[in-house]
């Protein structure tokens, strides 16, 4: 297995652990009852700020965790360089991963547009950037495992 394979398992398992990890945390401190627009909207906006930030920070330890345990265990490095095929590859990445967000905005619109609850909305962008994030990593191991 390629270095690249291994880091998009790594990817996509780090990924599904924080978005289930975070998402069971903020479910657990959901408030009870009926909530006014302003607890809500507070609600929501921290969850999304928030779990944009553990994310990031957690990707990136976890990205430098792996190498170094990637490191330890083949005496290799990281390549320093991108060739044509793995420029191509995440690009591809990229583009699978935009389609899954734009047609998850697109549905948290329209379900405002159909005049469901704001919990929707936010629950749709919410599982869209967490299934974009998953489908971009399943995209490259997918290419570099079946190539191009």
């Amino acid at each position: 297995m390629t270095y690249q394979e291994k880091k998009s398992i790594v990817s996509i398992a780090s990924a599904i652990f924080i978005f289930v990890v975070y998402s069971a945390y903020k479910y657990a401190v959901y408030p009870d009852g009926e909530l006014e627009p302003k607890e809500m909207f507070h609600y929501w906006g921290s969850f999304v700020l928030v779990l944009t930030l553990v994310s990031i920070v957690a990707h990136i330890v976890i990205s430098i965790v792996f190498n170094i345990v990637f490191r330890m265990t083949t005496g290799e490095k990281e390549p320093k360089f991108a060739d044509e095929l793995d420029k191509l590859i995440e690009l591809k990445a990229h583009r699978n991963g935009f389609f899954v967000f734009i047609l998850g905005f697109l549905l948290a619109m329209g379900s405002l547009a159909t005049d469901r609850p704001i919990q929707a909305m936010f629950m749709i962008l919410i599982v869209s950037g967490f299934a974009s994030d998953v489908t971009g990593s399943v995209t490259k191991l997918y290419h570099y495992r079946r190539g191009v």
